[in-house]
């Protein structure tokens, strides 16, 4: 469906902890650091926003997070040191250490696709693409809404909740 390197990031994600990170005391402001991960239509589309800035934040000045990742490897400025991207992490309750577990995990994806020759799409895929790629590994995942109250009844009578600090879960 054209979303390979869409999924590799999204797959690698969900095979880890959330990097996001919301203490109990400090619940808000990670929900205000994080809004700019949100994506209104989609969860996925939020992580893959995610990866995108903690692809730009490598590097330096003319790479800054709040640009796209393109601008960041398009960008010829040095990369932040270890210290300073694990800094700016933290001030975005993102957790460095599963950052870093989701950068080893993707790399390791993308070994094994480049391995069997698979090949990544060279142009972003679209919200349909994207979705459509996911359903098929996701069929456990899909729920139908409780009429009165929070909870989704899934395959097998499983109910399931949605995240409380997902944008989504705020919406009607």
């Amino acid at each position: 469906r054209n979303a390979l390197t869409e999924v590799l990031v999204l797959a690698s994600a969900f095979s880890v902890q959330d990097v996001r990170d919301r203490p109990l005391e400090h619940q808000q402001a990670a929900d205000n650091a994080h809004k700019k991960f949100d994506d209104e239509r989609s969860e996925f589309l939020g992580d893959l926003k995610l990866w995108n800035w903690l692809e730009a934040s490598r590097g330096g000045p003319g790479g800054a997070p709040n640009g796209s990742a393109a601008q960041a490897a398009n960008s010829a400025s040095p990369k932040l040191s270890s210290r300073k991207q694990e800094q700016l992490m933290r001030e975005n309750f993102l957790s460095p250490r599963r950052v870093r577990e989701w950068r080893d995990l993707y790399s390791q994806l993308h070994t094994v696709v480049a391995e069997h020759g698979w090949r990544l799409n060279q142009m972003p895929a679209t919200y349909e693409q994207l979705h459509l790629s996911m359903l098929a590994g996701l069929l456990g995942n899909i729920g139908c809404k409780s009429d009165d109250d929070e909870w989704y009844l899934g395959a097998r009578g499983i109910r399931f909740y949605r995240h409380p600090g997902a944008n989504l879960s705020k919406k009607p």
